[in-house]
């Protein structure tokens, strides 16, 4: 059978970009001998390739392992720093942007305090002021820049659309993607706060690695989200993990408990649930009540995401979270008479910083689905704006 141009340059691109995915998913530096044998490419076929793509600035040579004996095979590495992308948290009290290389670590940031009470327009230029403040910090200009997502507060549709919201009135319906698409040049996602969270943890945090799980945010304004073999689940309409919607689970009104017990009083909203926290992991009985009120609630919407999905994991994040020693064993009580199994629950480690961080997990799904595609060449690194 006679194999036209076409086909044996299509088969090229294919063993490049199966070589670059096997670096770039590598854990540590690849020999040859290790690309051949995760390629099932030939010996000879690797080599071109590595030659082609060290020349292109996609990969790199690095030094030779400590302590090797003879002479070292020589070994390469996927260059992360080639790219960068931008993940951004819109929130209530805070508009956080991360500049991230392409293995996900952040090279800088840049943060903004808003509150409750910040109009639209306001928030929108908040959203400015911590990008650029992010860029300068990282030495990139916003052309630089392969993909950004950003993650608001609200429900948001599949269409990237924030259509309900409940602490800010005038935040529904506002236009994310064309504001972020005025000054970016790259391709832009919007999405959930606590989708992005749990994604965040699944790749970088607590759950790194594992398949099924459920993400908690615990503070004032609750929220969850489902991870779904490996990957973030939205459903048809992206509302998943909206259980605090239903008025039985009391979501809505759960963090009152907290606010109304008298170790808060005189507290800002903000601050009381630190300090009732506190009192209850000093023995103040009084506090503990209202602690196990507030997992009582949270225990309702969690379980019945747990017996949906019946997940490896929980994690736990938001403000809350960091009173984990606290909130944990009264979740685990209040799940017990509801749950076939209660999973593991875990708080977070990544800290405020989990949605951006999320955001910029997901921009890189959009980088390596773009570059790991058949439709077009393989360009240099040097113009990452023509990934598109």
């Amino acid at each position: 059978m006679q194999v036209s141009g076409g086909d044996l340059q299509r088969l090229r691109q294919q063993n490049t970009l199966n070589s670059l995915r096997a670096l770039r998913e590598a854990r540590a530096p690849l020999t040859l001998t290790e690309l051949v044998a995760q390629t099932g490419l030939s010996r000879a076929s690797v080599g071109d390739v590595v030659a082609e793509l060290q020349q292109r600035g996609w990969i790199a040579e690095v030094d030779p392992a400590p302590g090797t004996l003879g002479r070292p095979a020589k070994r390469y590495r996927f260059r992360t720093d080639v790219g960068h992308v931008l993940g951004i948290d819109i929130g209530v009290h805070k508009v956080l942007a991360v500049v991230t290389d392409l293995a996900g670590r952040t090279i800088a940031s840049g943060r903004v305090a808003v509150d409750r009470h910040t109009a639209r327009h306001e928030r929108l230029e908040a959203v400015w002021r911590a990008i650029d403040a992010a860029l300068v910090a990282a030495g990139r200009a916003a052309s630089d820049l392969w993909g950004a997502t950003a993650g608001s507060t609200g429900v948001v549709n599949r269409e990237g659309l924030v259509i309900r919201v409940h602490d800010l009135p005038d935040w529904a319906g506002v236009d994310l993607a064309g504001h972020l698409g005025q000054r970016l040049p790259c391709p832009i996602t919007i999405e959930n706060d606590s989708k992005l969270a749990a994604l965040a943890e699944q790749r970088l945090g607590v759950a790194a690695g594992v398949q099924d799980l459920v993400y908690l945010h615990v503070g004032r304004r609750p929220g969850a989200a489902l991870i779904l073999n490996g990957r973030l689940h939205h459903g048809f309409s992206g509302a998943t993990g909206e259980v605090g919607l239903m008025e039985v689970t009391g979501w809505r009104t759960m963090a009152g408990n907290l606010e109304g017990c008298r170790a808060a009083v005189g507290a800002s909203p903000e601050e009381a649930a630190r300090l009732v926290f506190d009192a209850a992991r000093a023995g103040d009985p009084e506090a503990q009540a209202a602690v196990d009120t507030y997992a009582h609630h949270l225990a309702l919407g969690t379980a019945a995401m747990v017996l949906t999905l019946d997940p490896e994991l929980v994690v736990l994040g938001g403000g809350f979270s960091r009173s984990a020693d606290v909130l944990l064993p009264a979740l685990n009580q209040a799940l017990e008479p509801h749950c076939l199994r209660v999973p593991d629950i875990r708080p977070s480690t990544l800290g405020e910083e989990c949605v951006a961080l999320g955001g910029a997990c997901l921009a890189l799904d959009g980088v390596d689905e773009r570059l790991f595609s058949l439709e077009g060449a393989i360009l240099d690194p040097a113009a990452p704006q023509r990934i598109s």
